[in-house]
């Protein structure tokens, strides 16, 4: 399979996330290892991780509080190292939202991953690596 066919590639992380910022490292260390787990259930057998630049788009569903947004997207990233990319210096955007279930969201067109997460009916997280856009400055 060729890296044009792996990516976009998309899950879904059942539950809240794990700041970096927390004080329990032990949690940490177990939140990034449950999103490398899933990551690689939904990661195509024996495909090698990409080599090309990449964007990460994370969603965060959550029900009544949610954390900082800036907090969520280091300890996925580094999870997904060697499985979905080589590395995380080859992520050149990054794009991380919070959304509220409680709050009549209404989502268009959801991929079949992403209605999965919302079939759970409690907080998720959507999880998209893709091909980076075009790094081309147009003058």
């Amino acid at each position: 399979m060729s890296e044009l066919a792996v990516l976009p590639f998309e899950f879904v992380i059942d539950g809240p996330p794990v700041s970096q910022q927390t004080r329990r490292r032990e949690r940490y260390h177990a939140w990034k290892a449950e999103v490398r787990r899933t990551a690689a259930q939904s990661w195509p057998a024996g495909e090698l991780p990409v080599s090309d630049p990449v964007m990460l788009t994370i969603t965060y569903f959550y029900v009544e509080s949610a954390m900082d947004v800036d907090n969520i997207p280091k300890p996925i990233s580094d999870a997904l190292i060697g499985l979905v990319y080589l590395d995380d210096s080859q992520i050149n955007d990054v794009v991380c939202r919070r959304r509220d279930l409680t709050a009549g969201l209404r989502v268009l067109g959801p991929s079949r991953v992403l209605a999965s997460g919302f079939e759970l009916g409690r907080e998720f997280l959507h999880v998209r690596v893709d091909h980076a856009p075009d790094q081309s400055i147009i003058q």
